[in-house]
């Protein structure tokens, strides 16, 4: 099959020949009919990480067909349409049975033994790593039937592939992490993709403000077309002041998905007393945040980190499916471009524009 291969950290997206085993146990092989590009599988790409040595294949939003199944799978059937998820859960450690799956304690358990079985992906007979047990910027993936859900085979594929990631981050950390009440007040910063599905659930929950705040003009202009009720340009304008000045005194839930020390002091600043404060994304390492313990302790705030958006796979994303097919979280509006698989860096380059929201692997 191709497969868009990283060979050298920093060097690329080499469309290549590459071999992928047969289905055994649990394991369940995908036609893969659409995988998104996340900036995650970019800085793994250009970034040396410890489990992620190249040569490797990288992508793991799809969305796809199940086209064969090995002897202990249950959950799918050939002709299935799935969709892929980046969180390996085992299903049965005590995180798991208590409905924790993204904080499972054996993640393991849904890769092959190298010590016994042969790698899922090989090139010439040699190994090839596969990102986070699903390896989807290739025209087949073999992956753990825990790491897949079923999806109506009504949904069109590009943006069933945004479930598993950017849809499952954003949404989630609203309506799972921070359980964003009606009439509540919301902001978040950084209007990426996983922002603007923060700020379209936000809307979903019924928040009566939700505050977009970015440093680019375009994506602000795309939330207000998410829900978002009010925007606020960082790079011009004084976020904090702005959004305590807009709701009266700070939010209820302000949204870091930005992921650096800077934007989550703005969070803190701009939450009003008892506020929370949630830290959903990264950029780099982030960097140190000091914090005023005398302030945190008598403006009663709080401060937690949501790993994709605090999601159990099978049970939220075919209800975010049923909210895109009933109309009420749009989707095809994050699909910016769509693209080969052999144009993965291009596709990359394209995401710098703040007018391209997400792009999407259609053609294999």
């Amino acid at each position: 099959m191709k497969a868009a291969v990283v060979d050298a950290v920093g060097g690329g997206f080499a469309l290549q020949d590459v071999d992928i085993a047969e289905p055994t146990r649990r394991e369940v092989l995908v036609e893969v009919r659409a995988s998104g590009l996340c900036h995650t599988d970019l800085t793994l790409a250009t970034h040396a990480f410890a489990g992620f040595p190249p040569p490797m294949v990288l992508g793991h939003e799809i969305a796809g067909v199940v086209a064969a199944v090995g002897p202990d799978a249950r959950a799918f059937g050939a002709g299935d349409h799935v969709v892929g998820c980046l969180v390996q859960w085992c299903g049965s450690c005590p995180a798991c049975l208590d409905d924790r799956p993204y904080q499972c304690g054996r993640p393991e358990t849904t890769l092959r033994d190298p010590g016994r079985d042969a790698p899922r992906l090989s090139r010439a007979g040699r190994p090839l790593a596969q990102g986070m047990g699903l390896g989807g910027f290739a025209q087949l993936a073999l992956v753990h039937e825990n790491q897949l859900t079923a999806v109506p085979r009504r949904m069109p594929f590009a943006p069933a592939a945004l479930l598993g990631c950017g849809v499952l981050t954003g949404a989630g950390s609203v309506l799972n992490g921070a359980r964003v009440r009606a009439g509540e007040t919301v902001a978040v910063i950084g209007a990426g993709g996983v922002g603007l599905n923060a700020v379209g659930a936000a809307r979903i929950a019924g928040a009566s403000r939700v505050i977009a705040v970015d440093v680019q003009d375009g994506r602000l202009r795309r939330a207000t077309a998410f829900g978002a009720t009010d925007v606020v340009n960082s790079a011009t304008t004084d976020a904090v002041t702005a959004v305590r000045e807009l709701t009266g005194g700070g939010v209820r839930h302000a949204f870091d998905v930005v992921g650096v020390a800077a934007t989550t002091e703005q969070a803190l600043r701009m939450t009003a007393l008892g506020g929370g404060v949630y830290v959903v994304g990264l950029a780099g390492s982030g960097g140190d945040l000091k914090l005023s313990l005398p302030r945190l302790l008598l403006q009663q705030k709080s401060i937690q980190g949501l790993i994709m958006g605090s999601g159990n796979p099978r049970r939220d994303i075919p209800r975010y499916a049923d909210l895109y097919l009933r109309g009420h979280l749009d989707l095809d509006a994050l699909v910016s471009r769509k693209i080969s698989l052999g144009d993965i860096d291009t596709g990359y380059t394209a995401l710098r524009d703040p007018d391209v929201a997400r792009v999407v692997v259609t053609s294999f």
